[in-house]
């Protein structure tokens, strides 16, 4: 356990906590919505501090970065416990773990964690699997000593976090994957138990604080997959985040989802005119992932339409230069490094 580092007392031994947009007010002797964060005594602790449940190294490719540390690897870490409530969750079994009485885990220190990436050469540490906000005090302390080891941090956020979560974020961040799920408050208060408009405005602040942002979406049929849905998305990226920004369309697959077991596979043909909505757009990366039915997980130069990477799978191969085009020279908003 860790105090803390976001929450204010109010009477009767009561905590507002401050860590994410729900800002529950927890009772003595309970705990949030996302489960990991209890009130003991008036004060709030964050139960699943150094509790690892996932960890691995990763392609950089597969958070989904783009154009992130390309052809690198990440250290990719999770403690248990969620935010939201999303049906269509594909990580339920530890997201949702945290709403059970136990807070199973590794214990591993920020130290370990940072041993283990540079030990293993590895230029970035991923906070990812489940969502980075309800892990804060760990995230930070471990991007801290990161940080000094000359370290990227990387999280892949549902974005519903506080404006002062992100405040004590932004400065140890480099890049960040938030997702955008759908496009009406409807839709996230039924679907996934929270709201749209924090969201919103957390990809805004990171892309303004110079954060790298990309953006992916899950299109799930009849929930999401609407033409003016999928529009409204692309048309937030571009006019509020840039038509750089990356955006990762991603298929759904019902069998592995939490509680929209029901619900068919994305089809195919729904995630091409998703592409092609994005493009039209003028957003000038778009991607379709989670399926080897469509080859539209490459970049293609912007300007002239030259191949730039091919992605096969988490295979990568790059023909650009430093970044640029190598027919045209255009700038591919590339980071490497």
């Amino acid at each position: 356990m860790k105090e803390a580092f976001l929450y204010k007392k109010i009477e009767s031994q009561k905590v507002v906590c401050q860590n994410c947009a729900h800002y529950c007010v927890i009772e003595e002797g309970k705990r949030g919505l996302c489960g990991v964060r209890k009130n003991i005594k008036g004060k709030l602790y964050a139960l699943n501090y150094k509790k690892v449940a996932a960890l691995n190294i990763d392609p950089i490719e597969k958070k989904p970065f783009f154009h992130f540390l390309p052809q690198s690897k990440s250290l990719s870490l999770a403690t248990v416990g969620c935010n939201l409530t999303c049906k269509s969750c594909q990580n339920w079994s530890i997201s949702q773990q945290s709403k059970t009485k136990s807070i199973p885990g590794q214990e591993l220190s920020p130290q370990d964690i940072v041993t283990l990436a540079v030990e293993n050469k590895l230029p970035s540490i991923s906070y990812t699997y489940t969502e980075p906000t309800v892990f804060l005090e760990y995230a930070l302390d471990i991007m801290n000593l990161a940080r000094k080891k000359g370290l990227k941090n990387c999280w892949v956020s549902n974005g519903f976090m506080s404006k002062e979560s992100a405040k004590l974020v932004i400065p140890y961040l480099d890049a960040n994957n938030i997702d955008i799920k759908g496009f009406s408050e409807e839709f996230y208060q039924k679907w996934c138990g929270s709201k749209l408009k924090p969201i919103l405005e957390t990809a805004k602040l990171m892309k303004k604080a110079g954060v790298w942002v990309e953006i992916t979406t899950l299109v799930i049929p009849t929930l999401n997959d609407s033409d003016k849905t999928l529009q409204k998305i692309a048309q937030f990226i571009k006019n509020n985040l840039g038509a750089e920004t990356p955006w990762h369309i991603s298929r759904f697959f019902g069998a592995v989802s939490w509680k929209l077991k029901s619900i068919p596979d994305t089809p195919i043909k729904t995630l091409k005119r998703a592409y092609e909505i994005g493009k039209k757009v003028g957003l000038k990366y778009v991607y379709v992932g989670n399926t080897s039915d469509l080859n539209l997980e490459n970049t293609i130069c912007p300007n002239c339409g030259a191949l730039c990477v091919e992605r096969n799978g988490y295979s990568v191969n790059s023909y650009d230069k430093e970044g640029k085009c190598p027919q045209c020279n255009t700038f591919l908003n590339i980071i490497k490094s």
